[in-house]
């Protein structure tokens, strides 16, 4: 039977998209036609939702700890106005704890015909990419009584890249490099690794670098000058296995590890080296190689913004097998992995002669500082039981050092914040030496 008058009116209502009405106006819709004619004709001069066009532009990488900002354009073609509330869904990382709400939901109003821009401020707070969700809107009528609601999904991808942190550290090794590299008066005396140039003696010079034959060819004492050799070959190879994965404080070792290796990567290609870089457990996770100097930071920032620790124990072997087909010369293998016992004694001390036979290694290692902590820790019996075990972890990870470096390994252990300029240091010391 046909429905007429108030039921028609009510039917018509209720044949409305769930959630379109306040929970509020459902007692009134029975009783109260005027209300209801209202509501139903707000509705239908609401703008349609399905046929608005959405794109987006703006960031596509952001280190960690900044901002990214997406813009979405949203074009409204129908031949009513828009007036909408729009959230634009990323994931949970994809903003600091509790700012989400603000941050991805708008007010917009598109002429008929139109088009807006809208922002949305990302500020992730975890490495690798974040991919946009779904853009819901919600488009009301002029009354503001019902709305029509609707989901796009709107592709884009935000990769978030490591915060590089140590970058402070860079200047003063950069100034240690020009020591080096002779072109500051401090070192023009002393000695690197590669002949130079000659020059005149002066007092205080190292009688060793006198060259007897350009003297005897010139009136004045002629010595030579040294400068660190260039063009070497660095590998870096990250442990990405489960010891990498142990926080120590607010920092998973990895992290740790990545900012020591941006560091190193950026002091090494100002150097003149060459440095590649493998993330390896039990199969190559992230690989960078034959880049020039100008492109290697960028490319090793891009390959391990994406790396997260696996849950396996690390195959030694293949990724001494893998560190060795990619150093096919002389090359310095630095070597970021844990220093605990049974890892080094089972995995890496078995293959560590094939490595050292070619190349020069240095291991590096994240320590933990809350050790320390315990170690001297006093007062109470619990406490006297925690510094005896954080001295026995202490004089593992010492004899463990201890065992690398008999097989002519340079290791470096060092905190989270120290780990960085350790490494660089290392580095410099062992281009100093000529073990380059």
């Amino acid at each position: 039977m046909a429905l007429t008058g108030r039921t028609a009116l009510i039917a018509a209502i209720g044949s409305l998209p769930v959630g379109i009405l306040a929970p509020s106006w459902t007692g009134l819709l029975a009783v109260n036609a005027p209300l209801s004619l209202a509501i139903l004709c707000d509705y239908a001069m609401a703008a349609p939702v399905r046929t608005l066009q959405f794109t987006r532009s703006g960031d596509t990488t952001v280190r960690l700890g900044d901002a990214a900002e997406i813009q979405l354009t949203v074009a409204n073609p129908s031949r009513r106005r828009l007036r909408a509330h729009l959230r634009d869904a990323w994931p949970p990382s994809s903003w600091l704890p509790g700012t989400d709400q603000a941050a991805s939901r708008h007010r917009i109003t598109v002429p008929a015909g139109e088009r807006r821009r809208i922002t949305t401020a990302l500020r992730p707070t975890r490495r690798g990419d974040r991919a946009s969700e779904r853009v819901t809107i919600r488009s009301y009528g002029p009354l503001g009584l019902a709305a029509r609601q609707g989901s796009h999904k709107v592709p884009w991808t935000v990769r978030v890249l490591p915060p590089f942190t140590s970058r402070k550290h860079l200047p003063s090794r950069l100034a240690r490099l020009r020591e080096l590299d002779g072109r500051t008066s401090l070192l023009t005396r002393g000695e690197g690794t590669e002949f130079d140039s000659l020059r005149e003696y002066v007092p205080g010079d190292d009688t060793r670098s006198i060259d007897w034959r350009a003297t005897a060819r010139q009136s004045a004492v002629a010595v030579r000058t040294w400068r660190p050799e260039r063009d070497r070959h660095i590998l870096i190879v990250l442990d990405t296995g489960r010891t990498s994965a142990g926080r120590v404080g607010d920092v998973p070792r990895l992290d740790a590890a990545m900012d020591a290796t941006l560091l190193l990567t950026a002091l090494a290609s100002k150097a003149g080296d060459r440095v590649g870089l493998l993330a390896y457990d039990r199969r190559l996770r992230a690989q960078v190689r034959g880049r020039s100097a100008g492109d290697v930071l960028p490319a090793v920032v891009d390959a391990m913004a994406t790396l997260e620790p696996e849950l396996v124990e690390t195959d030694a072997h293949g990724m001494a097998a893998t560190a060795l087909a990619n150093a096919p010369r002389r090359s310095l293998l630095v070597l970021l992995t844990t220093l605990d016992a049974a890892p080094i004694e089972e995995g890496l001390l078995p293959v560590l002669p094939q490595l050292t036979q070619r190349h020069t290694v240095l291991v590096a290692s994240v320590a933990d500082p809350h050790a320390d902590t315990v170690a001297n820790a006093r007062g109470t019996v619990d406490a006297v039981y925690e510094a005896a075990a954080g001295t026995q972890a202490q004089a593992q990870r010492r004899r463990t050092a201890e065992q690398l470096q008999r097989h002519g390994v340079t290791v470096v252990d060092a905190t989270p914040d120290d780990l960085a300029p350790a490494l660089a240091d290392a580095y410099l010391a062992l281009k100093a030496a000529g073990r380059l």
